[in-house]
């Protein structure tokens, strides 16, 4: 039997009455729905023996599914309740016609590339992790700024002060790295961007690296003892000084369903207010 695994947002009340309506149109068409309550935070991933997953929320809610599916090779089909996001892309009124495009093989699944982190201490593992959007590594509290050294391969790229780093798949250029002034990048082309946060230096630039390298951070010895590590804004660990970050692509990819390069780009024209001139 085939088995669809719904992701609905807590936080959003027209996102638990879809899910109940989708839990009962699967069953008429055969299939077993099954609900999930993701409230945001959450680092159980309920997804082995799932066909296919279905996510009612924003970007957050995709993110979560993405790191439990892409290791199981589990398609999402991304439904949007969000406001301001780039990755869930179906609408609320197209749901049914994608699902049933998916079912009958006629939907466009994308592989989107992800990020693979460890921390080392000690010279032993402590933590590992994947994602879709981004690594952050910041002081805990804002407004402080940090020491870090960073390597790419075994290319050093300098020593830094800033009040941290973003590393971010193509994906993640329209999240935090954008913010901070990283470019946007079709999330198509496979590459990683990084971006200083507030850095203590004019000549500091965004770089767009090939993934074929990972990255290599060293937390050095700063003011502030309270360094912080973020994986999709979602999974939070504490640094140390002489920690070292190893980032690199993870060989796992997010497949998604209905993210089209039409659909990004209407994105970016919408939630970005591209007009093409003042009087556009």
């Amino acid at each position: 039997m085939v088995r669809c695994l719904i992701i609905v947002n807590t936080y959003k009340e027209e996102s638990q009455k879809m899910g109940a309506e989708i839990k009962s149109y699967l069953e008429k068409c055969g299939i077993r729905g099954d609900v999930f309550l993701f409230n945001g935070f959450c680092e159980q991933y309920p997804f082995s023996g799932y066909d296919f997953v279905i996510t009612l929320g924003g970007d957050g809610t995709v993110l979560f599914a993405a790191r439990g599916c892409a290791p199981e090779k589990i398609p999402i089909i991304p439904v949007n309740f969000g406001t301001f996001g780039f990755i869930a892309s179906v609408q609320k009124n197209e749901w049914k016609e994608q699902l049933h495009q998916f079912l009958d093989g006629k939907s466009l699944i994308v592989s989107r590339s992800m990020l693979e982190t460890e921390i080392i201490r000690g010279g032993m593992k402590r933590f590992s992790a994947v994602s879709l959007n981004d690594v952050v590594i910041s002081a805990k509290n804002s407004a402080h700024t940090i020491n870090f050294e960073v390597e790419y391969g075994k290319t050093p790229l300098g020593r830094f002060v800033a009040d941290g780093m973003i590393l971010s798949t193509a994906t993640g250029s329209t999240a935090y790295s954008a913010s901070a002034g990283g470019p946007i990048i079709d999330p198509c082309i496979d590459a990683m961007c990084l971006t200083l946060i507030n850095p203590f230096s004019l000549s500091s630039r965004p770089l767009v690296l090939s993934p074929e390298n990972g990255l290599s951070t060293k937390i050095l010895p700063s003011r502030v003892s309270d360094v912080i590590i973020t994986v999709d804004g979602q999974i939070p660990n504490d640094l140390h000084v002489d920690d070292i970050i190893k980032i690199h692509q993870s060989p796992h990819k997010a497949l998604l369903v209905g993210c089209t390069q039409e659909k990004f780009y209407k994105s970016l024209r919408q939630k970005l207010n591209w007009s093409g001139g003042p009087n556009a």
